[in-house]
């Protein structure tokens, strides 16, 4: 490997340890990309763009619902269900914990909990949404630079 691949490989496994220390993603991730070979090397890529959209999807249903004047708490609580369920495949730690925060507030019937709890989660999905998006940046050069996986 020349000096250009060995430095960002480097770089890709700093940054992937940086957001399993941080909290961000946790072993389910590496599960994933244990399943990214040769012959499908955009397979976690993928797999999280799924993520994203059923996540913002979700995001803007949990909006509307709790911006109802008689919130239906068992609808909010599917959507944080599904949430949870797809952040939890993917491995995002953090966006998965807030999740169990938020089916807290939606089992007591908390409307200001939930409100509260969705200003969380919308920030927490938008930084582990950035951190991945960035990790998929660095591995895309990687591979250009004549990068290979397994690392």
């Amino acid at each position: 490997m020349d000096g250009v691949v060995l430095q960002l490989q480097r770089k890709l496994i700093d940054y992937t340890n940086s957001l399993f220390h941080e909290g961000y993603i946790n072993e389910q991730f590496s599960q994933l990309q244990q399943l990214q070979d040769e012959s499908n090397p955009n397979f976690v890529m993928e797999v999280v763009s799924l993520f994203f959209q059923d996540s913002e999807r979700l995001l803007n249903e949990l909006g509307k619902a709790l911006g109802q004047p008689v919130i239906d708490f068992k609808k909010v609580d599917s959507h944080v269900h599904q949430l949870k369920g797809s952040s939890s495949s993917i491995g995002a730690q953090k966006v998965q914990n807030v999740c169990m925060t938020f089916r807290s507030c939606c089992e007591q019937q908390n409307a200001d909990g939930c409100l509260t709890c969705l200003q969380v989660l919308s920030s927490e999905y938008f930084l582990v949404k950035n951190k991945l998006e960035t990790l998929f940046k660095i591995e895309q050069q990687f591979m250009a630079a004549g990068g290979s996986f397994p690392m």
